[in-house]
């Protein structure tokens, strides 16, 4: 599994939601933009796949921006990057299809369809309030002191 740069900016952006979801007040692409360091062409084109997933309103006018649709501990990881994935999960190519047909599926069952299901139980069962609890815990660790 490859997570693209628009899937690592989406789940990026989905958390800095995450983080202003308690204001109730809608948070710009501009904010977005300048505090994630994120292009903000890039964010609109983002927030397009996000909007029609429904995993975000968008609110016109001045005070107008965009919120999570549903509490931080309710949306996973899993639906923001297969709301901006083209494919999430790749099809394992074959490897002895043809000579060997049991070995190909065999490795299937073994291996390639393991895999897919564990990334993806592991992906449904991160959200982003667990992005941000983890986010918090980065915080408190950047702030130590060593004194030798």
């Amino acid at each position: 599994m490859k997570i693209s740069a628009k899937g690592r900016y989406g789940l990026a952006a989905m958390t800095y939601l995450a983080q202003n979801y308690a204001a109730g007040t809608p948070v710009t692409i501009i904010s977005i933009s300048e505090k994630l360091g994120i292009s903000k062409i890039y964010l609109e084109q983002v927030f397009s796949l996000l909007k029609r997933a429904q995993l975000v309103n968008s609110l016109k006018g001045a005070q107008g921006g965009y919120e999570l649709a549903a509490p931080p501990a309710k949306t996973s990881a899993y639906e923001v990057l297969a709301a901006i994935e083209l494919a999430l999960i790749e099809k394992t190519g074959k490897a002895a299809a043809d000579k060997a047909p049991e070995l190909e599926r065999a490795l299937h069952a073994c291996v390639y369809d393991r895999l897919d299901a564990a990334i993806t139980d592991t992906l449904h069962k991160i959200s982003l309030a667990d992005i941000l609890t983890e986010t918090e815990n980065q915080k408190s660790t950047d702030h130590l002191m060593y004194f030798i």
